[in-house]
């Protein structure tokens, strides 16, 4: 029994990541409809810099801080750059894009910081928390905190301000929106910016336990969309509660399930978006889209 709650907490730890990175996924949707496939490589290009702050002599908290606010001006900058213009084409167009923005970022953080692997120690500290046998991180802790901390700053921003309200409308109906004065071209460069930022937590957080190295990100990127595809790619929620079963799912399937280990568990979010895919393919929280006739 032990093992199995000692599964449930790491299986919590890693979905923490992956919906952290969901909810940046989700940001990019609903504020421009785009599924950003580059995401994970924005996040990692994020922890670079925290890592490359932090070399130049800064504290690990400072040099965070620097991350997020760096991925935001990049979020912004990209949505503004590239993908305002690929959403005017087919969802071809976007997938295609996005898809190149992927491999420009991490061939490009591959020649500025080599390809070779970092450490990267990170802003918690070394060590177990343990109660009952069942080992949980300080690492473990600081990412589930994190993805509390960024989902209720996001519930109070989306809620209970002007600017969020700004971003419901111009996502809910973006015709009516500008109608009524909102600019809905800032309004998406906002939400690429914001995504950035909650991506950056995502790089920084995840770096301490694969290393630093500019395919980091690919297989949290992949249980990412995962959890989204359960969740709803419009749902914050979604993205939460769709990044913690994912999480949960994996190391369950690893542990218990003969065929799969820890050799196929990149299966299991395949497997999770075909199923989902078939079965309601909104998700669990997203909204289906009805035409008229």
């Amino acid at each position: 029994m032990t093992l199995f709650f000692q599964q449930i907490v790491d299986g919590i730890s890693s979905g923490a990541i992956y919906a952290l990175l969901g909810l940046a996924i989700v940001m990019v949707h609903r504020g421009s409809g785009v599924a950003n496939f580059a995401q994970g490589e924005m996040a990692m290009l994020a922890a670079y810099i925290a890592w490359q702050v932090n070399a130049w002599g800064a504290p690990w908290a400072l040099a965070m801080l620097a991350a997020v606010g760096a991925s935001f001006g990049i979020g912004m900058l990209v949505e503004r750059l590239v993908a305002r213009r690929a959403a005017q084409g087919s969802v071809l167009t976007v997938v295609i894009v996005t898809l190149g923005l992927f491999l420009v970022i991490n061939q490009s953080a591959g020649y500025l910081w080599t390809f070779e692997i970092k450490d990267f120690r990170g802003i918690m500290p070394s060590g177990v928390w343990s109660v009952g046998g069942v080992a949980v991180s300080y690492d473990a802790m600081g990412v589930v905190g994190a993805l509390v901390l960024c989902g209720v700053g996001l519930y109070l921003l989306l809620s209970r301000t002007r600017v969020g309200l700004a971003m419901r409308a111009a996502t809910s109906n973006p015709e009516s929106a500008a109608l009524v004065g909102i600019r809905t071209s800032r309004v998406h460069m906002f939400s690429w910016g914001l995504a950035g930022s909650i991506g950056a937590v995502a790089g920084v957080m995840v770096a301490p336990r694969l290393f630093l190295e500019p395919s980091m990100m690919f297989g949290s990127l992949l249980f990412a969309f995962a959890a989204v595809t359960v969740g709803g790619l419009d749902s914050p929620l979604g993205a939460v509660i769709g990044g913690l079963l994912v999480g949960i799912s994996e190391n369950l399937a690893g542990t218990y399930v003969d065929f799969i280990g820890s050799d196929l568990k990149i299966a299991v979010p395949l497997l999770i978006i075909v199923l989902v895919l078939i079965v309601r393919p909104a998700g669990m929280f997203g909204n289906r889209s009805v035409t008229r006739a």
